[in-house]
């Protein structure tokens, strides 16, 4: 597929990153890394919610999923990266979107809108998916370079996703997990707007896990102390492994746990082991995990991707059971990791009302969507202006609820 625009930028389709080179993608994924990595200093930037290099959509986690098959293939994942070029052949901007056969693995239900649509004679599947497969972290989904041609090639890249829906004979375009500026683009363009919440900690220049216990509280500090006490209770320690730490035996464990545990919650684990172990070797500096250690033997483990200024909860699991330990390694570890590295937020996954007790608040994330079909736009349009009413209620309430102290309230 090409398309001419102005000044002649190119639209093309790569059915695998191996087409696109690293340091031309990442360019258009994450143009200020450099800068960030050599300015950012913790909490106190403005960053407005922004990783300014944000680790799933990197050439890197990609290229590991593809080549560990997790998609391409029959996982119902089709790569169909949409790139913009200039007349030299420079890329300008990409998306990383997928032709889909279902909607698993993506964090934003649309089972109920396919299953309406088919009953009334519909056909959902194809549909095109831009997003980080299996990822539910808010981060950009239209890569543009920097330059003067950002804005052209951005324009180009919305509607080249438009031309791949009419291509591929797809019934929607579904830009998930979306940050500013795409969000603004693409809801100029007509996508509609589906909003949810997550729940992330804010470091607030914070020296140490006791100065984020003083905000709380009194009650609420110690009911996380004694948490984090019997956590490790069993004779059980915590070790932080990246880089070389990430060995094959640690990876071994690490899926083990990760197989057991995703077995139980969704039938089927996404990531295989030969994902841990690519991911591992081509971003194992990104990559903390925490894992939990009983009687010489790991018990249990959690994966986090560090951004730039954010420390980003993956994947957790466990072969033994011990109390209050996931939330020890999952939200409690990641906590201690973003103060002692200066980093501004944890962002722990999708759902989980329980981590609002452990400090982290509520946060609206966005989708977007573009349906053609009108008899399917319109019903979806209403329901989702519906849903983005109470997703705010929603937050405001949850808010309200958090374990801080509140203003001119007694510290009991």
């Amino acid at each position: 597929m090409s398309e001419g625009g102005s000044g002649d930028l190119t639209l093309r389709v790569a059915s695998s990153l191996k087409a696109v080179p690293a340091g031309s993608w990442n360019a258009c994924a994450n143009p200020h890394a450099l800068a960030e990595a050599v300015s950012t200093s913790c909490a106190a930037s403005t960053d407005h919610g922004i990783d300014r290099d944000n680790p799933f959509v990197s050439h890197e986690f990609l290229t590991a999923l593809e080549e560990s098959r997790c998609i391409g293939g029959r996982s119902g994942w089709s790569p169909a990266y949409l790139v913009v070029e200039d007349e030299a052949g420079t890329l300008l901007a990409a998306a990383p979107s997928f032709l889909k056969s279902h909607s698993q693995g993506e964090y934003v239900f649309d089972h109920g809108w396919a299953d309406a649509y088919e009953r009334a004679g519909g056909r959902y599947y194809p549909k095109i998916q831009v997003c980080a497969p299996f990822t539910p972290a808010t981060g950009p989904r239209l890569l543009v370079a920097d330059g003067p041609r950002a804005e052209e090639a951005r324009r180009t890249l919305i509607g080249g996703l438009e031309a791949l829906r009419g291509q591929t004979q797809s019934s929607s375009v579904h830009v998930t997990f979306a940050q500013e500026p795409d969000v603004a683009a693409l809801k100029e363009a007509g996508y509609l707007e589906r909003n949810d919440l997550q729940f992330h900690w804010r470091n607030e220049g914070f020296g140490s896990y006791d100065d984020f216990l003083g905000t709380l509280a009194s009650r609420k500090r110690k009911a996380l102390k004694r948490e984090r006490r019997e956590a490790v209770s069993a004779g059980i320690t915590i070790e932080a492994l990246s880089g070389r730490d990430l060995t094959e035996a640690v990876w071994n464990d690490f899926h083990s746990f990760y197989e057991d545990t995703g077995s139980r919650k969704w039938g089927r684990p996404y990531l295989n082991r030969a994902f841990f172990s690519r991911v591992g070797e081509a971003m194992g500096e990104r990559i903390v995990l925490m894992m939990a250690k009983r009687a010489g033997r790991y018990i249990a483990g959690a994966i986090n991707f560090r951004g730039a200024n954010t420390l980003y909860g993956r994947n957790w699991g466990c072969i033994e059971d011990h109390p209050f330990l996931h939330f020890e390694l999952c939200y409690h570890q990641a906590i201690d990791y973003a103060i002692a590295h200066g980093l501004a937020r944890v962002e722990a996954g999708a759902q989980g009302e329980h981590k609002i007790a452990r400090g982290y608040r509520p946060v609206i994330t966005r989708s977007l969507h573009h349906i053609a079909d009108p008899g399917l736009r319109r019903p979806v349009a209403a329901y989702i202006a519906q849903e983005r009413e109470q997703i705010a209620h929603a937050q405001a309430a949850l808010e309200a609820e958090g374990p801080f102290r509140k203003e001119n309230a007694s510290d009991e």
